[in-house]
């Protein structure tokens, strides 16, 4: 079928088959090579977004015009197509040629020498393909993704409507509030000394929503937050599929996420299986204890064994008084440079040492802390039901250490038994009952372990005991919940507070009174007083989610135009520095600036 915009085209470089042969086309794309056989000879490759076509000149004149361009120059070209001589099945457009009759450049590229090849800029620097990330997004494989990127948000959206959620949008200027993360701070002019901030999430308006009589909430939410990037999280901004609903609780949500994301997942993913409902719910001790990990990758049939009264006075140093957590590999093939390697790896991403040993074919205890464990040989083979050729990887400290370090051990060892993880699969899970307060890492004091806006299992009754001292805090579980797939968090969630009573006396355990809870949050706090229906929601983030679909494992490659980690856009330099009028405008004195 031909291409509707006839205006520089007929047809797309990824649409002529055998049975336009004989027709003359005009197609409009970028020269990706040239290769010449002889001065009136030549192959041309020109592509769109929409695939190749190869061009046949066959005269000194055509070829000394195409050999006078450079690669990438944009060109149009109108000619008749004919069946080649020489197929490529791998295209599909192998079958055809095109022979111009009429050549017209549309757009020269002055550059003589390409900052990467198109088709090979994924090998390129990371930073020369941000700075030039028009030409890295001309590569296929990275269209690909972000094709993808819009396919999956397409679907989400219908899916979503399809369950009677309507799509609002919530705004971008907002006041600051505590949510976990650093605010992106804007100036404003008109009120000197006062600041918005960009919304880490549209937690406290979709809340809002459910107090204003709306009953399913839905967008596509970009999400602002001042904090350092990693393999699954791109600094600056992100996007979330953020949704809530009134007059529901947490299986509401359970249900409508079961529904919608299995079928995305199946039809645009990798792989093609995805979990169906229900999803396994694994409670956050449960999980920690079994995996080592609050987002476990269930692909992997591994689990964590309590080895602290089998090992913990074996002799070895680092077992004495700590918690000791054993993961057993059942027909373990590594070699010693394998394991040392992958120890190794262990210790880099926790910063703690892994151990183990193996029982080999011969049912003898070798390599590792082998000659600690071998006084207690049949004790150890038979408390952790050992058979030949098994591997026994090892972790201590403190509880929380050892099973983290644990839990990267698990993931590794899976990773590298292809007999122990099912890869090829979508595995959800949810992660609940999330500990609804922890000591914070920096402040030493009690702080919101995730979201402050969940509603505590218990409700009142459970925070008065604890300002009363009767309950730790630390013991509290707030309904809150994580979707988890293959070993990546998706989404967190909760039901949410809708008590302005509760509301105060979960903020002030953590030192923040009811005036505090008025002046940081006066919309939702004033708006509750007002009667708000129960509420509950989720949002998963599209990002991670493309991320997995695409099997990529970085963000940045399912992203149009990402920042690099250090937070900068070096296609668009920013950040940068502002003119002097422009900060005497917004009444901001810069105190420091970074070297040019």
């Amino acid at each position: 079928m031909a291409n509707e915009n006839t205006l520089y085209r007929t047809h797309t470089c990824g649409e002529l088959r055998m049975e336009h042969v004989g027709q003359t086309v005009t197609l409009a794309g970028f020269l990706e090579n040239i290769r010449e056989v002889s001065g009136s000879l030549a192959f041309v490759i020109l592509r769109d977004f929409y695939g190749t076509t190869q061009v046949v000149c066959e005269s000194e004149a055509q070829v000394r015009s195409f050999k006078a361009l450079n690669r990438e120059s944009t060109v149009q070209v109108t000619g008749v197509v004919r069946e080649r001589d020489s197929k490529n099945p791998k295209l599909p457009t192998g079958d055809i040629e095109v022979v111009p009759s009429a050549v017209e450049v549309l757009g020269h590229c002055r550059h003589n020498e390409l900052p990467f090849q198109i088709n090979r800029s994924r090998e390129a620097d990371e930073s020369v393909r941000l700075k030039h990330r028009y030409l890295d997004l001309r590569n296929p494989e990275l269209k690909k993704n972000i094709v993808l990127r819009c396919n999956v948000i397409a679907a989400l959206r219908r899916s979503m409507i399809e369950h009677g959620f309507l799509d609002i949008t919530t705004p971008i200027l907002t006041a600051s509030s505590p949510e976990g993360a650093r605010d992106y701070l804007v100036p404003s002019r008109k009120h000197p000394g006062k600041f918005y901030a960009l919304p880490q999430a549209p937690q406290q308006f979709k809340q809002l929503l459910m107090a204003s009589g709306f009953d399913k909430y839905f967008q596509i939410a970009p999400c602002f937050r001042d904090e350092d990037a990693r393999g699954d999280r791109s600094p600056g901004e992100f996007y979330q599929l953020d949704m809530e609903m009134a007059f529901a609780g947490q299986d509401d949500v359970f249900a409508v996420i079961e529904d919608v994301f299995p079928p995305i997942f199946a039809q645009y993913g990798l792989y093609h299986t995805a979990s169906t409902a229900p999803f396994r719910r694994i409670p956050y001790l449960e999980a920690m204890d079994k995996y080592g990990s609050d987002k476990p990758d269930l692909r992997i049939d591994l689990t964590l064994t309590d080895a602290t009264e089998l090992l913990g006075g074996c002799g070895f140093g680092p077992f004495e008084g700590n918690v000791v957590k054993a993961v057993v590999v059942s027909g373990f093939e590594g070699t010693r440079k394998q394991i040392d390697k992958l120890c190794a790896e262990v210790e880099v991403q926790t910063g703690e040492k892994a151990y183990w040993f193996r029982l080999d074919e011969n049912g003898e205890l070798v390599g590792g802390i082998s000659k600690f464990v071998q006084p207690i040989k049949e004790q150890v083979i038979a408390a952790l039901g050992l058979q030949p050729n098994t591997f026994v990887g090892l972790a201590a400290g403190r509880l929380l250490t050892a099973q983290k370090t644990a839990g990267v051990l698990r993931a590794k060892l899976g990773a590298f038994c292809p007999h122990h993880m099912d890869r090829e699969r979508y595995e959800f899970c949810w992660i609940v009952d999330f500990p609804m307060y922890e000591i914070g890492e920096e402040s030493g004091k009690l702080e919101f372990c995730h979201n402050p806006f969940s509603m505590p299992a218990g409700g009142l009754e459970v925070l008065k005991q604890a300002a009363a001292g009767q309950v730790d805090p630390l013991t509290i579980t707030a309904d809150q919940y994580d979707l988890v797939c293959n070993g990546v968090e998706l989404s967190s969630g909760a039901v949410r507070n809708h008590d302005p009573e509760i509301m105060v006396e979960a903020f002030q355990l953590v030192g923040l009174g009811e005036d505090d809870v008025r002046a940081k949050f006066p919309a939702m706090y004033n708006a509750f007083t007002y009667g708000a229906p129960p509420h509950a929601g989720i949002a998963p983030g599209v990002d991670r989610m493309v991320m997995l679909l695409a099997g990529e494992e970085s963000i940045r490659e399912i992203i149009p135009f990402p920042m690099n980690k250090n937070a900068q856009d070096l296609m668009m330099g920013a950040p940068s520095f502002v003119t002097q009028a422009q900060l005497d405008e917004l009444n901001i004195q810069v105190t420091a600036r970074e070297e040019e």
